[in-house]
């Protein structure tokens, strides 16, 4: 699935506040305001054309916990906690336009986030995120030897719950447009591997924090690679790596300093328990994070019927 690892997230990033708690670590909740900072995640096999006419419907689960918090590479003598349990529900139509397979589809991201700890002045929010619009064109589709190839663009609008007085929001109160690549081929008979690419350019929030700034962000890239190994038609074991560079924020035309740069891994399994319905499981952590929350333990699960 192409997720926000709402990191999807898959975090949900937060909005920096006036706390006198704050002070050192202002920056770093600037750079993550209200929303996923840069980069879309996918499972393994999303980049796979399905047959023109088929429909998907998709509901997600993640939970992350996060108990440590960066700042230019440093982290912040500070006991800081975040957990989120953020969903999202998903539908998929695969159509013929002009010889090329595409796919239109929406994301729906919905959840709750909660701060603890030394980070518990942040509060919490619960409620629905911003809502992505896309749609993958496959421009190789050559199922015989499971070699994809589609460019995917997304369109996130300013649709979830935000408030500048809030530290923690779903919503980021601007657009967004993401464009993503992603090749699958397969290596052996019994192994993939699936690449992907993107990046992403963002409008502004005119609304961010109690004063009502205006928030800026330079482009952001994401790129990963899983590979998967078919222990059998329908099961797999699964594998991924993912990199994120989050663009550099301003606020009013200042400068943050607050470049983002993580490192994350996942492992996991699919299983097609019926013919038309799949389950999967992954569990993964952040690797080495530059500035932001760092996730400890990170549980996606995610449910596929096919119709």
């Amino acid at each position: 699935m192409k997720q926000t690892e709402f990191r999807k997230g898959k975090t949900y990033p937060l909005r920096a506040c006036a706390s006198p708690h704050a002070g050192a670590v202002l920056a770093t909740l600037a750079a993550l305001a209200g929303g996923p900072a840069a980069a879309i995640d996918v499972d393994a096999g999303d980049y796979t054309a399905l047959p023109v006419g088929s429909k998907l419907a998709l509901v997600y689960y993640q939970r992350a916990e996060r108990d440590k918090l960066y700042g230019k590479g440093a982290r912040v003598p500070l006991d800081a906690g975040l957990d989120s349990d953020v969903g999202i529900a998903r539908g998929v139509h695969f159509m013929d336009i002009g010889g090329y397979i595409v796919d239109p589809q929406f994301l729906l991201p919905f959840g709750r986030l909660k701060a603890k700890d030394g980070t518990g002045f942040l509060g919490d929010t619960g409620g629905t995120g911003d809502l992505m619009l896309a749609a993958t064109v496959w421009l190789v589709n050559r199922k015989e030897g499971n070699t994809y190839f589609g460019v995917t663009p997304f369109l996130i609008l300013p649709t979830g719950q935000y408030d500048r007085n809030r530290a923690l929001n779903l919503g980021q109160n601007r657009a967004r447009f993401t464009l993503q690549a992603g090749y699958i081929t397969a290596l052996t008979t019994s192994l993939s591997l699936d690449v992907v690419g993107d990046f992403t350019v963002y409008g502004r929030n005119t609304e961010f924090g109690a004063a009502g700034a205006t928030l800026e962000q330079k482009t952001g890239y994401g790129a990963q690679a899983h590979l998967r190994y078919h222990v059998a038609p329908g099961f797999d074991l699964r594998g991924g790596v993912f990199r994120t560079i989050t663009g550099e924020t301003s606020v009013n035309g200042a400068r943050q300093g607050d470049r983002g740069d993580t490192t994350k891994f996942n492992i996991g399994a699919s299983y097609f328990v019926r013919p038309a319905t799949q389950l999967l499981a992954t569990y993964g952590r952040d690797v080495s994070v530059r500035d932001g929350f760092k996730e400890g333990n990170r549980l996606n699960l995610r449910l596929l019927q096919v119709y």
